[in-house]
């Protein structure tokens, strides 16, 4: 009889380890799935404007299919206006970035005031954009050509595509 209870107990506890960590992996899959990594460019660097995550939607990135940069950041005074530089590279690819220029007011309303703030940043790839992983470099700078953040973060592209071949 003991050892029956015994095995009974070995089971239980067994049952309840594999429940707690497939519910552990699920919720750590949940958080953490909306918000891509990034990297501050230069980890040294005390950068005024603090960005706390990156969203992309879609993601992958569906070529042919516009998508969306979403970028929660929080600056300690108030913005006026100011440059946010994208540069686009391939990863693992030598080669000079493609680089886009965008005003600070076409991605948030100006004048930033002090505290949290939203980038939305929106592109459309051509459909012929190889599939694969890129990453993106964002420098933002004020109107005064001050380094106020700079950030790096991967991106998917996917192999889906909205056009059709004929």
């Amino acid at each position: 009889m003991a050892t029956h209870s015994s095995s009974a107990l070995n089971f239980s506890f067994c049952l309840a380890l594999v429940t707690f960590t497939l519910s552990s992996f699920h919720a750590q899959a949940r958080f953490h799935a909306p918000h891509p990594s990034f990297n501050y460019c230069d980890t040294n660097e005390d950068y005024a404007v603090k960005v706390s995550g990156v969203e992309i939607l879609p993601d992958p990135v569906e070529r042919g299919v516009p998508f969306t940069f979403k970028i929660p950041a929080y600056t300690p005074e108030p913005i006026t206006s100011g440059d946010l530089i994208y540069e686009i590279s391939y990863a693992g690819v030598g080669g000079p970035p493609a680089t886009f220029l965008h005003d600070l007011c076409e991605e948030t309303p100006c004048p930033v005031p002090a505290g949290n703030f939203l980038l939305v940043h929106t592109e459309l790839l051509p459909p012929v954009t190889p599939p694969g992983t890129y990453n993106v470099k964002l420098t933002f700078k004020d109107h005064q050509d001050k380094l106020l953040t700079c950030i790096i973060f991967p991106f998917k592209i996917g192999v889906k595509s909205s056009v059709s071949a004929i």
